[in-house]
């Protein structure tokens, strides 16, 4: 018989089947849907968010376009271009400071701040939100002898401030003309440390705060001519300004970094999101493997009447090709209609604008996870079905055949389980994490499988040692018997828990270092824009204080990477993140106690000849620098090209100070700049410090390092939350397989209750033999998961994320708890018709 022959004799079977309905296969469908609905909704989510990004890109960056530039202004030549070029031009200055409010009882209150120094044509696009409602010249025009101010509520707040009061920045006295409620481009300012304050450039003169060497950058923001060519317009900045230092960025990508962390937030989403189809695929392999099994008898008839292994085979796979596709367009209608639906909700939690809608390429990415799950998952199964032989008719043949399907089935599914890893990491467009995702699942689950194994063999062993106890024998009877849920509680709860377990170890962990070990080696204070001449007194001041017990002091520039071997530096070094925008450069001869050499030699302290860097060794290795490479960098406008001739240790897990790139002295030194300090001192004396250091220089900028690492672990705790939900889908997944397991075994429970009553047990006694049955296979996938939770949590910390790691014992226990409750509940669910039946009715139905 050809194969189109085959196909449509298989295609009237399968019909013919399917009209008895979807019994059997809800969990299958449900399983599906689940996993496909979180991925789609996740990259819904995404989506909308992109899509927001793209629309108000010019409202979130404030123009059309902008160049920056970093410790400078933009020189007349500049200026000159962007005024030829553009219809408008704003100019702002952007850096921190302090804000201080003196006492009548002679204290100083002060918090840090993050100040936007702008021109009177700000914003060029959108509306500063203020309370009172008033425009913001209006605002920033308060006072007739004193300039004015805008501030966020939290600054306010936190400084006891009202409309009408007074705050110094630097040396200048400030009215704060309003309570500062929407700034239509704080997308684009990336981590802030502290709130905003909008000022004009102009009132901050004789303040002291934009002195040469501030710690400052520069927007021009412009609105261009309706149907300008940016691509060219940009070609033309950076061909005529190309040694300059100048930034570019324009509305098409109006907040690259908050779009690059959606981006990889949301990609790493989805991969755990693959977790919980890979547990709806255990769920989906155990549905169709029982339902194959109740339909042994009628697969060996068909053999009987000269239907061949293909007939066999094609007939089950369009069956369950057509479940897995009903099961996977109800997860794409769920995943795109529901974040559609919730859609208000969704946008005012997010900080960022977002419009929502049907993603076709979304909904397309989640179809293609759900279809290569559905098939990975399903043709073992379906393959051993065609093992079924006419001879073969009695109950659950399939058991009896062998192990594994044949190799030609195996190829199959190893080339499409390779598909489905290659596609997870070209979407999500992180191969390395797609690989450790892909690896810790597979590692699960063979880990799971034998948890599952050993579980059986050791509750056979330990029946002879429940002898008297008759509920916990039966339970142990059960658990290691040929018809034994524990394969399938294992993997699905266990797989479920495991991705869990991993990420609150992880979570825990990176919130421990950040929150409870880095304070203990972090400094106390960053103190920046400190001028060479305030280097003295300040140090002074520090040194002698005998709660101070270190502080290190070093000059600070910022600069760009252009070149490297006299290509462009993108070219050599890719998208390094050294690379994205400017970092911090610094001089000394004679080379620091703390600066451990790797490779090559430092200068020396009387050196005076060209240009010699000294780069960071972890990261010039990721580079691909070597040693007499020649690199460029712009600083404040200059090109400098020096050669690399050392590379030394950079540890920047302390907070400390660490800088990138390191120069020699004739090199940078005259450059305008200004000094960075850290200072590590005892908790009492912070305020001393804090309060003698704003007095005698009051331009300087004191950023307390526990406040920022505070604002990192919100951070995180958002992302953990995140990614929390995402492996609640994978647990929900996973407790359906449960109930799946739970139904499947039912008639068994059954017939076993059943006999257990004509023999005399009680109610009770067998209510408590499958509670006990429940709550071991629960607590043993709960401890196989969270050993399998901790090893992933373990690898991720220690090979991606370079932390120490520690058992949270907390979240461990709570792992193997929630196993054992969610597998009771699923158990004592499916009690009642086991307890309930009548012996004589269930037994006189059996063969």
């Amino acid at each position: 018989m050809s194969l189109a022959a085959d196909a449509r004799l298989a295609l009237k079977f399968a019909s013919r089947e399917l009209r008895g309905g979807l019994s059997g296969f809800r969990i299958l469908l449900a399983c599906l849907a689940i996993g496909v609905a979180a991925i789609a909704g996740v990259g819904s989510i995404r989506a909308a968010i992109e899509a927001g990004l793209e629309a108000e890109g010019a409202a979130l960056l404030g123009g059309d376009a902008e160049v920056s530039f970093t410790y400078r202004f933009a020189n007349e030549e500049e200026r000159a271009w962007m005024t030829e070029t553009a219809l408008s031009v704003s100019e702002i200055a952007d850096f921190r400071s302090m804000a201080t409010v003196p006492r009548e009882d002679g204290s100083t209150d002060r918090a840090l701040t993050q100040i936007k120094a702008v021109d009177t044509t700000y914003p060029l696009i959108g509306t500063v939100g203020l309370s009172p409602d008033i425009p913001l010249p209006e605002a920033l025009s308060c006072a007739a002898d004193t300039p004015c101010i805008v501030a966020e509520q939290l600054l306010t707040d936190r400084l006891g401030l009202t409309p009408g009061d007074t705050l110094r920045l630097g040396s200048k006295t400030f009215v704060l003309g309003a309570i500062l409620t929407n700034e239509p481009d704080s997308a684009t300012g990336g981590f802030g440390f502290g709130p905003r304050i909008i000022v004009r450039r102009a009132d901050l003169e004789g303040s002291g705060l934009l002195q040469p060497g501030t710690l400052f950058d520069s927007h021009y923001r412009m609105t261009l001519p309706e149907g300008a060519d940016i691509d060219a317009i940009k070609a033309e900045a950076e061909g005529r300004f190309e040694s300059s230092g100048l930034r570019w960025r324009d509305a098409r990508n109006g907040a690259p970094g908050v779009a690059r962390f959606v981006d990889r937030l949301g990609a790493f989403l989805i991969l755990v999101g693959l977790s919980g189809l890979a547990v709806g695929g255990v769920g989906v392999s155990a549905a169709v493997r029982a339902y194959l099994a109740r339909k042994t008898s009628v697969i060996a008839t068909l053999r009987t009447l000269g239907a061949t292994r293909q007939v066999i085979f094609l007939t089950y796979f369009l069956q369950i090709g057509a479940l897995a596709l009903l099961g996977i367009v109800a997860g794409l209608l769920l995943g795109g209609f529901v974040p559609l639906a919730l859609a208000p909700i969704i946008a005012d939690q997010l900080p960022v604008p977002a419009r929502f809608g049907l993603f076709p390429g979304t909904l397309a990415e989640a179809a293609i996870y759900g279809a290569l799950t559905a098939l990975v998952f399903t043709l073992w199964p379906l393959a051993r079905a065609e093992e079924v032989r006419a001879a073969t008719l009695f109950r659950d043949a399939l058991s009896a055949g062998r192990a594994l399907p044949r190799p030609t089935y195996l190829v199959v599914i190893a080339v499409f389980l390779a598909v489905l890893v290659g596609t997870a990491a070209l979407f999500s467009g992180t191969w390395e994490l797609t690989l450790w995702t892909a690896g810790g699942i597979a590692f699960a689950l063979v880990l799971l499988r034998l948890a599952g194994l050993l579980l059986r063999a050791a509750a056979r062993r330990a029946q002879s040692a429940a002898r008297g106890r008759a509920p916990l024998r039966w339970a142990l009877a059960s658990i290691g018997g040929p018809r034994s849920e524990a394969l399938p509680v294992v993997l699905s709860l266990g797989l479920g828990l495991s991705v869990l377990a991993a990420v609150g170890q992880i979570d825990g962990n990176l919130r421990g270092a950040i929150t409870r070990e880095l304070p203990d080696r972090a400094p106390s204070f960053f103190f920046v824009d400190i001028q060479k001449d305030q280097m003295p007194a300040f140090l002074d001041r520090v040194e002698t204080d005998p709660a101070v017990s270190r502080v290190d002091s070093a000059p600070m520039l910022r600069g760009i990477i252009t070149r490297i071997n006299g290509r462009p530096a993108a070219e050599v070094a890719g998208d390094h993140w050294v690379l994205r925008g400017d970092r911090g450069v610094t001089y000394s001869g004679p080379l620091p106690d703390t600066t451990r050499i790797t490779a090559g030699e430092w200068w020396g302290p009387d050196y005076d000849g060209p240009p010699q860097i000294s780069f960071a060794a972890e990261e010039a290795a990721e580079m691909g620098l070597n040693l007499g490479d020649e690199m460029t960098i712009n600083i404040l406008g200059r090109d400098i090209t020096g050669t690399v001739t050392s590379f030394r240790e950079v540890d920047f897990s302390t907070a400390g100070m660490g800088f990138i790139t390191a120069m020699n002295p004739s090199a940078l030194e005259g450059a305008p700049h200004s000094f960075i300090a850290t200072v590590y001192a005892d908790a009492q004396a912070e305020a001393a410090i804090l309060r003698d250091i704003g007095n005698e220089a009051p331009n300087v900028t004191a950023i307390r390092v526990r406040d920022a690492i505070d604002r990192v672990a919100v951070l995180l705790q958002g992302i953990a939350s995140a990614t929390s939900w995402g492996a609640a889908a994978t647990l929900l997944t996973g407790f359906l397989v449960l109930i799946g397991a739970a139904l499947s075994g039912e008639r068994d429970r059954v017939y076993e209750a059943a006999v257990l009553k004509t023999l005399g047990a009680s109610r009770r006694r067998i209510l408590g033999s499958l509670a006990l049955r429940s709550a071991l296979l629960g607590a043993g996938a709960g401890l196989v998961a969270l050993a399998a939770g901790i090893a992933g949590a373990w690898a991720v910390s220690y090979f991606v994320l370079e932390t120490d790691f520690a058992v949270i014992w907390a979240n461990a226990l709570a792992i193997v708890l929630g196993g054992l409750l969610a597998n009771l509940l699923a158990g004592l669910a499916f009690a009642w018709r086991p307890l309930s039946v009548r012996p004589a009715q269930v037994l006189r139905a059996q063969d």
